[in-house]
């Protein structure tokens, strides 16, 4: 693909619309950007063969189907999503410089990152509600988040993030554009878009600000809520070997948590208040916010896991003793 330098308009009268936006790397470091692949294709390889093989494995053992990692799947699945939406437009950039996206694929991108963070960030709520039934009530766990619940509650994910995102690109289709056409990053993302145009954007930072407080602000509310309520009923238990056990349980969770969330935040803030943050920073945050939880997720159930870390080295001798 060639790379483009002008970006063509179209005119309707008085509203003016972009046909493409020209897509951002690293700044200043435009010249390092083969270089620079090389860590994002380690990290989109870590990610993409992570939830695949997190994914198989919880497919083909039987004494993972349980709540815990039905939950899990559908981080992997999330995961999985979110780095195929970056990685064609964020390799393609630094590989072979192209920096154009049509208006239209880029709202289509921008609509599918949002809706995939904002299913990752109820998926985590319902693996803290999972945890806090887990300790809470040990004996009806199974019985309260049955397979079909956990389905109702995976459709219902979903659909939460279809709805409530649905108008946002027709919130920035309507808008007059003008000026500048360059994205912060690699990728297409709502508050940068919607800086571009030259029109009256109070709809879109209103609409913008509460879905975001409605929907991953009360996600994360409810979070810190279900572990007090864990710690209070791990505080309970009688012996410091049971405390220990049943936090541990946690761990992967609680880091899960902290990869997603803080960066979210961060990059949240500064694209609405950070006029003032040099550019590198905001393109670092907004890396570190896509591309690293997905690749960073497998790794820490892997290693925090039991059952998961057994159950792949069970398939890995399985496959080396058919091998031979």
């Amino acid at each position: 693909m060639e790379h483009d330098s002008h970006t063509p308009w179209e005119f309707n009268g008085s509203f003016y619309q972009p046909s493409a936006f020209l897509m951002m790397g690293i700044p200043g470091l435009e010249a390092l950007h083969p270089w620079i692949s090389i860590p994002f294709c380690a990290l989109y390889l870590t990610a993409l063969l992570g939830n695949c093989v997190i994914l198989f494995i919880i497919r083909r053992t039987p004494s993972l189907h349980e709540p815990m990692y039905y939950f899990l799947s559908m981080l992997a699945v999330t995961d999985l999503g979110l780095a195929l939406c970056t990685l064609p437009t964020t390799l393609g950039l630094f590989w072979f410089d192209v920096r154009r996206i049509g208006f239209d694929a880029c709202l289509a991108q921008m609509y599918f990152i949002h809706i995939l963070s904002f299913i990752e960030s109820s998926v985590l709520l319902a693996m803290a509600f999972d945890r806090f039934i887990a300790i809470s009530h040990p004996l009806r766990h199974r019985a309260i988040l049955t397979k079909s619940t956990v389905l109702k509650i995976g459709l219902a994910i979903v659909l939460r993030g279809m709805v409530s995102l649905l108008p946002i690109p027709f919130l920035l289709k309507r808008l007059t554009y003008c000026g500048k056409t360059e994205l912060s990053h690699s990728f297409c993302f709502h508050p940068d878009i919607m800086n571009l145009a030259c029109a009256d954007i109070k709809v879109n930072v209103f609409y913008g600000m509460i879905i975001l407080l409605s929907t991953v602000g009360m996600d994360f509310i409810f979070i810190v809520l279900s572990y007090i309520l864990i710690i209070r009923t791990v505080v309970s238990l009688t012996t410091k070997e049971e405390c220990l056990k049943a936090l541990n349980t946690c761990v992967s969770h609680i880091c899960a948590v902290l990869v997603f969330f803080i960066p979210m935040i961060g990059l949240s803030m500064i694209h609405r208040f950070g006029k003032n943050v040099p550019p590198l920073v905001n393109t670092l945050v907004a890396y570190t916010y896509l591309i690293i939880p997905p690749a960073l997720n497998p790794v820490i159930y892997s290693i925090k896991s039991t059952h998961i870390r057994e159950a792949l080295l069970r398939a890995l001798c399985r496959k080396r003793g058919s091998d031979w």
